[in-house]
C-alpha cells in the first residue's frame, strides 16, 4: 500500500510540483492550500506523514505544529517543515515545537524524498482511518480547531504563550506590548473558553482539548 503524504502549502506551483514529484515516487498524495482545511481532514483520515510550508496566512505552520503536536492521535506523524527562512532560531523554534526535519525553500526534491524515506523507516505506523473508539478525541480535536480559528493572531500568540507557562510579565516583554495589554488578552481568551483564570486556560487547551481528555 503506497505511503500517505499530506502537504500543505499556500503556493500552487509548490504544491503541484512536489505532490508531482512525490507521486512519481509511489506515494499518494493530499495537497492543501491552507493549515485549516488540512486539519479539518485530520480528523477522517490520518497521514504516514506531513509536509507543511511555515509561512502561511490565518494559521501558520508553527501554529498548526502547537495543534498536531498536543494532540495523541498525530503526536507520532512524522512533520518535514518547508520555508524561506534560513536563521538558525527559525529552525530552533520549528524543532521545539515537534517537526521532525526542516528544508529550507528552494530544496533538492532528492533530498527530501530521502528525509522522507528516513522519517518513514523508523516512524512507529500509525493507522491510517480514525477507529470508533478515538471519536470522541476526534470530536474533541474539531472544537480545538474552531476554537482556534476563531481567535484573533494577537490572541494566538498569547494563547501559545500562556500554554507555554509563561507568566503575563514576560509574556509583555516578549511582544513588547504593556502587562495592562497582556491582561486584556487573556481576559478576552478566558472568556472565549469559558475558564476561570489563566492555568484553567492552559489545562483546557492541552488537556481537555488539544489531547481530547
Amino acid at each position: 500500500m503506497r505511503k500517505q503524504i499530506m502537504l500543505i502549502d499556500d503556493d500552487i506551483f509548490l504544491l503541484n510540483s512536489v505532490s508531482n514529484y512525490l507521486i512519481s515516487q509511489k506515494f499518494s498524495v493530499s495537497v492543501f492550500n491552507n493549515a485549516k482545511s488540512a486539519l479539518d481532514q485530520l480528523s477522517k483520515k490520518i497521514p504516514d506523514l506531513i509536509i507543511v510550508d511555515i509561512m502561511m496566512s490565518n494559521i501558520d505552520g508553527y501554529q498548526f505544529l502547537i495543534i498536531i503536536r498536543s494532540n495523541q492521535l498525530f503526536y507520532d506523524v512524522p512533520v518535514i517543515c518547508l520555508t524561506a527562512k534560513g536563521m538558525t532560531k527559525d529552525r530552533i523554534k520549528g524543532y521545539d515545537l515537534g517537526c521532525n526535519a526542516y528544508l529550507t525553500k528552494p530544496f533538492d526534491p532528492d533530498e527530501l524524498l530521502s528525509i522522507i524515506k528516513n522519517l518513514l523507516k523508523y516512524n512507529v505506523k500509525v493507522q491510517n482511518t480514525v477507529s470508533l473508539t478515538d471519536q470522541n478525541r476526534v470530536d474533541n480535536f474539531q472544537k480545538s480547531n474552531l476554537l482556534y480559528v476563531s481567535l484573533t493572531e494577537k490572541e494566538k500568540i498569547v494563547l501559545e504563550l500562556v500554554v507555554k507557562g509563561l507568566r503575563n510579565k514576560e509574556i509583555a516583554e516578549n511582544l513588547n506590548i504593556s502587562i495592562r495589554s497582556v491582561e486584556k488578552y487573556v481576559s478576552k481568551l478566558l472568556n472565549k473558553t469559558s475558564t476561570r483564570n489563566r492555568t484553567e486556560l492552559a489545562q483546557l487547551m492541552i488537556k481537555r482539548i488539544y489531547k481530547g481528555e
